[in-house]
């Protein structure tokens, strides 16, 4: 399980990384963070389930999977879009110190969301 843990830790660092990036970089150009997540969602979806699927939980990649995966990271983007309305229009933070923060509060759940989307229940193996 730390291995596990571990491996998606890396992870999990690239796909916010990649995050980071498309939403500032986004900000940057002119495009409103509600499409820039639209952007972001689909890339880091991608990108997470491929590298979650391969390298974390060592699994077969399958249709099935990457649709519980974005099923499992779609609650991210209406949690990303309140979290930014709050600290971009509400508490009046700018997007490169409100997106952090939003990866920062929304790591927790992605975790529970990809080990359930793509290893479902925990062997005896992996649990010990």
């Amino acid at each position: 399980m730390i291995a596990i843990g571990r491996r998606y830790l890396a992870v999990a660092i690239t796909a916010a990384l990649l995050y980071n990036v498309i939403m500032i970089a986004g900000d940057y150009v002119g495009i409103h963070y509600v499409v820039a997540g639209g952007i972001a969602f689909v890339v880091v979806v991608l990108w997470g389930y491929t590298l979650h699927s391969c390298f974390t939980f060592g699994r077969s990649m399958s249709w099935q999977a990457l649709f519980r995966y974005a099923l499992g990271m779609s609650m991210n983007y209406p949690s990303v879009i309140v979290l930014m309305f709050v600290l971009c229009d509400v508490a009046g933070l700018p997007v490169p110190i409100a997106v952090p923060l939003t990866t920062a509060i929304l790591f927790a759940w992605n975790f529970t969301a990809s080990r359930w989307a793509i290893a479902g229940k925990p062997t005896l193996r992996e649990a010990g």
